[in-house]
């Protein structure tokens, strides 16, 4: 029984000697994860975001649930114009928020991010949801505004696209219409031109008969008196000419009718 206890003692032992290690390890993580992020922050001050991203990586590779790391890091990335990679880091950051401040600033650069790849309607999104966790921040609903602005003019140029488009279609069809057309009159003209040199034809060999017709019209008996008078012929000529200029005048008539971004975060 004594030696059960005993064992028992030592294991008890030796978990708290291994707990008290571990604490002890994570502690020493936490403490040099803060030593990297305030390096990075040198860094980043200097404008050195290619260095203070590999400080701010290295402290989340001693503490993973760093969200002072996280963040700047999606601000180093941010400044470094690598926008598609700062935006899970804000992402994170997020999630790990203990307030709802901290969730606006993390969605306020998520919108700035998207502004920056112009799109638009994800930008619209994360400013809507920073002003929801913070409605004071005017910065945020000024973005929000621009963000809206140009989604609609982008909206505005997809239509005028899409209305091109198809209007091209539309011209290429009926292009296509004409040229069809064009192939037919083409053939057509082709029938009529072998119909003319066969008239041609047959206007050469009926000469003769035509020379024959002349001289039996000249052989016709002159006019008999009765018929229409030049005076008469005049006459009729005048009359057409005058319904023709009515029709015309009634055919005119009717014709008549007819970025702050949030960049940097207190450290």
């Amino acid at each position: 029984m004594k030696l059960i206890q005993t064992v028992f003692f030592l294991l008890l032992i030796l978990l708290s000697s291994t707990e008290i290690c571990a604490q002890k390890d994570t502690i020493i993580a936490q403490r040099e994860a803060r030593a990297l992020v305030r390096k990075g922050n040198k860094l980043y001050e200097k404008e050195k975001y290619d260095d203070a991203s590999i400080a701010y990586r290295k402290a989340l590779d001693k503490s993973s649930q760093y969200k002072k790391a996280t963040y700047n890091l999606g601000n180093s990335m941010y400044q470094n114009k690598n926008y598609k990679e700062a935006v899970p880091q804000y992402e994170l950051a997020v999630k790990a928020a203990k307030d709802k401040f901290e969730k606006a600033d993390g969605y306020h650069n998520i919108g700035n991010a998207m502004l920056e790849q112009k799109k638009y309607q994800p930008a619209v999104d994360a400013f809507k949801n920073a002003l929801r966790n913070d409605p004071t921040d005017d910065e945020t609903r000024y973005n929000l505004a621009v963000a809206q602005k140009l989604l609609e003019k982008e909206k505005q140029d997809q239509k005028k696209d899409k209305d091109k488009d198809k209007k091209n279609k539309n011209n290429k069809d009926k292009d296509d219409k004409n040229k069809d057309k064009d192939d037919k009159n083409k053939d057509k003209n082709k029938d009529n031109k072998d119909g003319k040199d066969n008239d041609k034809k047959d206007d050469k060999d009926g000469k003769g008969d035509k020379k024959k017709d002349e001289k039996d019209q000249k052989q016709k008996p002159k006019p008999q008196q009765g018929q229409m008078s030049p005076q008469q012929i005049k006459q009729l000529l005048e009359s057409l000419n005058n319904e023709e200029k009515k029709t015309q005048k009634k055919m005119n008539a009717k014709k008549a009718k007819g970025k702050k971004v949030k960049q940097e975060k207190d450290w």
